[in-house]
């Protein structure tokens, strides 16, 4: 396991430079964001499924919502979600920053990500991320959905999770056959052929949507 500190050119990927191995580089002097930098890939199913199944009951019990409802509610957070996923990926992960300091912090980002697509501790989003940004959206939707929004949400974070899940799965799961084969290359096509195209993860609908699918 590499355990150098990552030094770059201005604090930017090192040029041409890809492992292929389950291998870490050391992002940060201090050991304690170092430590927080690095995450379990089961994390995403230990602190989210439980707010997927709040979310659910909260909606059934208490806002008393039919299970018709519930469900088109639900789909309608996975789909949210995929257009999140999308365009988070193409705009942020992929911003090309000019300055030092950007592009410091987009290699932490994502740029080591694409340096070291198999370290397996750098896969899943932090939940010092994720832990805002599900608040942040929480709040979003109350705004938009009002009292339906639990139902969005759950939506919305399953398919967070999935995304995560996925996205590990990709690189460090066989994937040998029909769509789970076709969603690994496809990703794999980002990392090693045209990281300009290919955006989505879970899902390549916005990338049809938005004609990103190839270049």
């Amino acid at each position: 396991m590499a355990e150098r500190l990552h030094q770059g050119r201005a604090f930017s990927r090192p040029p041409l430079y890809v492992s292929n191995k389950n291998e870490t580089v050391r992002m940060f002097e201090s050991d304690f964001m170092e430590f927080f930098s690095r995450v379990h890939p089961i994390t995403p199913l230990v602190l989210y499924l439980p707010v997927v199944g709040a979310m659910l009951y909260v909606s059934v019990w208490q806002r008393q919502l039919s299970l018709v409802a519930v469900v088109a509610l639900f789909l309608l957070g996975i789909l949210l979600w995929t257009l999140l996923e999308y365009l988070i990926h193409r705009y942020i992960f992929h911003y090309k920053p000019k300055t030092r300091v950007g592009k410091r912090l987009h290699y932490i980002i994502h740029g080591v990500h694409h340096d070291y697509p198999s370290d397996a501790r750098r896969l899943v989003m932090p939940p010092s991320i994720s832990v805002p940004l599900a608040f942040f959206f929480y709040g979003l939707f109350l705004l938009i959905f009002a009292r339906l929004t639990p139902a969005v949400f759950a939506g919305l974070v399953f398919g967070y999770i999935c995304y995560d899940m996925l996205h590990y799965a990709t690189h460090h799961f066989p994937m040998k056959r029909g769509a789970w084969l076709w969603l690994k290359q496809y990703h794999l096509r980002h990392h090693y052929k045209d990281d300009h195209v290919g955006y989505g993860i879970s899902s390549p609908l916005w990338d049809y949507v938005f004609r990103t699918t190839r270049r």
